[in-house]
C-alpha cells in the first residue's frame, strides 16, 4: 500500500475531504470533521487515512481465510464503479436493489437464484424451443428481471462474513439485517451519517464518483492481497505435502531394502555345510573300533 502521505494527497485531489452542509450534520460526526468552510464541514484525512487502512487490513484477513465480503451500493453514481471493482475480485454485490430479506431470508433469495439459473439454462440448451414463443418472451423477461436484481449474488453459496456499504445511510435495510445476523461491516461515512451503526467506518465523501472510486479501489486492493496470500499459502502447503510424501516414499523403500538384505544373510546362515567346529567333515569309523585287525592274521 502508498504511503500515508501520498494516499493523503490522493484523498485530497479525489474530493474526498468535502462533508454535507453543517445544518445537515450528524453530531457524532464531530471527531472526524476537521474544519467548516462556507457553510460545509471539511473531514480530516487524517482521520480517513488511519481508519481506511485500518479497515483494509481487517477486510483483507477476511479475503485471505477464504469468505466472501459482500459489495452494496444502490445510489445512481456508485453503481458502475462498485460492480466493476467487485467483479475484478470475484466478490458479490447489490448495485440495483436491495431485495428485503436478502440477508435475512437468504434461503428463499437462493430459491429465486436457482430458479434463475435453471431459465437461463433452459434457454441455453435449447430446451425452451419447445415452448411457445409467448411462453419463451415471458421466461426471457423474467430472467432479465431476476438477473439484474440477483445476478450479483449468483455465485454466493452462503452467508457472507462482511458488508462493505458505500452509503450507509443510503443502505440502512442492508445495514440493519447485517447487524441482525452479526455480520461485520464496513462503510464510508459522510458528514451527515452516524459512524457507530457500522463496525468500520472511514470518514468520507460518498456523494463524489471519485471519493467513491479511490475508497472502493483501496478496499479492492486489499482483498485481491489477502487472496493472493492465501492462493501462495496453498500451494506452499500442497509442495510441502509433496515433499513429505516423497520423503516417506524414500524411508519405505530404505527400510524395504533393508528388510530384503537381513532376510537373504538369514538364508545364507542356514545353507553352511553340517560338521564340526570350523565346518570340516566328521572321519567316518568304522562299526567294531578303528583297531581291529583283519581275521587269520596270527602274531608272526
Amino acid at each position: 500500500m502508498e504511503n500515508n502521505t501520498s494516499l493523503q494527497q490522493q484523498l485530497l485531489e479525489a474530493g474526498v475531504h468535502f462533508g454535507h452542509l453543517k445544518k445537515k450534520w450528524n453530531p457524532k460526526m464531530l471527531p472526524y470533521i476537521f474544519a467548516e468552510k462556507k457553510g460545509i464541514h471539511i473531514i480530516d484525512l487524517n482521520k480517513t487515512v488511519d481508519y481506511l487502512q485500518e479497515s483494509a487490513a481487517a477486510i483483507k484477513q477476511i479475503a485471505k481465510s477464504g469468505k466472501k465480503i459482500m459489495f452494496v451500493a444502490t445510489k445512481k453514481q456508485a453503481k458502475e464503479i462498485v460492480t466493476e471493482c467487485a467483479k475484478r475480485v470475484n466478490m458479490p454485490y447489490a448495485t440495483e436493489r436491495w431485495l428485503g430479506g436478502m440477508l435475512t431470508n437468504f434461503n428463499t433469495v437462493r430459491k429465486s437464484v436457482k430458479k434463475m439459473q435453471s431459465i437461463e439454462k433452459m434457454l441455453a440448451d435449447g430446451s425452451a424451443e419447445s415452448l411457445t414463443k409467448k411462453e419463451r418472451l415471458t421466461l426471457t423477461r423474467d430472467k432479465d428481471k431476476m438477473e439484474k436484481v440477483l445476478g450479483g449474488i449468483a455465485q454466493l453459496g452462503r452467508l457472507p462474513a462482511a458488508l462493505f456499504l458505500v452509503d450507509i445511510g443510503h443502505e440502512h435495510i442492508a445495514l440493519a439485517e447485517a447487524k441482525r445476523l452479526g455480520i461485520t461491516t464496513f462503510g464510508m461515512v459522510d458528514t451527515n451519517s452516524d459512524p457507530n451503526k457500522v463496525d468500520f467506518a472511514i470518514p468520507a465523501n460518498d456523494d463524489a464518483t471519485k471519493s467513491i472510486a479511490i475508497i472502493t479501489n483501496y478496499i479492492v486492493a486489499a482483498i485481491a492481497e489477502g487472496l493472493a496470500e492465501r492462493q501462495a499459502s496453498k500451494d506452499e502447503d500442497e509442495t510441502d505435502d509433496s515433499n513429505n510424501e516423497n520423503e516417506a516414499r524414500a524411508r519405505r523403500l530404505e527400510a524395504e531394502a533393508q528388510s530384503e538384505a537381513g532376510r537373504g544373510g538369514r538364508g545364507r546362515g542356514a545353507g553352511a555345510p553340517a560338521g564340526g567346529p570350523g565346518g570340516a567333515p566328521k572321519r567316518r569309523t568304522p562299526a567294531g573300533g578303528g583297531n581291529r585287525r583283519p581275521a587269520g592274521g596270527g602274531g608272526r
